[in-house]
């Protein structure tokens, strides 16, 4: 049995939102173990400094976790903290997410200085996104509209709205609210208008899998009702080769006794967008199973065809 560790050094991307979310994990940490060090190495991953493209052009989410990997890997950090929507269906070998912290608000959020909502727009509005997911299901829903890439950090995004290079953006709620930001904030969209990113909300803590001393030590901080959700959501992801390159969305609420499980796949141009959902009780099947299930139900649907015609322009 390994000791308990006396020091812990974060991993962490160093915009405000990420150094925010290890800083909290920190604080979880010390209020469980007070006789615990931990300290955050602030790093800059690729997916930080590639910031003229968009990130499904140039290797996907996963550019913002494979430094802190390397950190971990080569002895400078013992674990990293992640969005869950960010981190890649297939961890490397040797890694795994010793705990899912409770979800904070999975929604995406309408933000305009000028506008309440996506549809008081005018004919032709600009809405800035990075996200492909977005993308699909604004085009689908509001083909009047334009959408425009939008990247940086949420700070940066603020300001390129500011400046007026957009009449709207959307961003995932849960970054305004971290960094104190709600009131920003016009409408928070509900999912039947724009379904989450799988894992959005969430935070995942990493750490190499033979780190049992660490694993023990961070299993208090598993909020259990989080993993089921973001199983079945990667689950869906995962069964349908999902990346950022993929218009794809996946939301799971577990609900009394039930699990329910939203997703959808889309073409970039939101011409074609397949939805559908599974509600099991939590009882008759694991998460994976039910992610499994939707993966399957939009593959019948013809969700299959649509990912095939995506590797062809790839």
């Amino acid at each position: 049995m390994q000791p308990s560790p006396k020091t812990i050094v974060i991993a962490s991307r160093e915009s405000k939102l990420a150094l925010w979310q290890a800083h909290h994990v920190r604080s979880l940490i010390e209020k469980l173990h007070p006789d615990v060090v931990v300290s955050v190495l602030g790093m800059t991953t690729e997916g930080d400094r590639i910031q003229d493209r968009s990130l499904s052009k140039v290797g996907g989410k996963g550019l913002f976790v494979k430094e802190l990997e390397l950190a971990m890997q080569d002895g400078r950090a013992d674990i990293a903290v992640h969005s869950m929507k960010d981190v890649p269906m297939e961890l490397p070998d040797g890694f795994v997410i010793a705990a899912v912290t409770i979800r904070d608000e999975p929604r995406d959020a309408f933000v305009s200085n000028r506008f309440d909502n996506l549809r008081a727009l005018p004919v032709g509005s600009v809405v800035g996104t990075s996200s492909l997911r977005r993308q699909s299901q604004i085009k689908a829903r509001y083909p009047e509209l334009q959408v425009q890439p939008l990247r940086g950090n949420v700070q940066t995004r603020l300001r390129k709205l500011d400046e007026d290079q957009y009449a709207a953006i959307i961003l995932a709620a849960v970054g305004l609210e971290r960094l104190g930001l709600q009131q920003r904030i016009a409408q928070l969209l509900e999912p039947e208008e724009s379904l989450p990113a799988v894992g959005q909300g969430a935070l995942g803590i990493e750490c190499h899998a033979d780190r049992q001393d660490l694993r023990e030590l961070l299993a208090p901080l598993e909020d259990m009702p989080t993993r089921q959700c973001v199983e079945a959501e990667r689950s869906l992801s995962r069964a349908l080769a999902g990346s950022c390159s993929v218009p794809l969305g996946g939301y799971a609420q577990i609900i009394g006794e039930q699990i329910r499980l939203r997703g959808f796949v889309a073409t970039p141009d939101g011409s074609r967008l397949i939805e559908d959902e599974v509600t099991m009780r939590s009882s008759e099947s694991t998460p994976g199973k039910i992610g499994q299930d939707v993966a399957q139900r939009l593959a019948d649907r013809g969700a299959k065809e649509i990912l095939a015609s995506l590797d062809d322009l790839a």
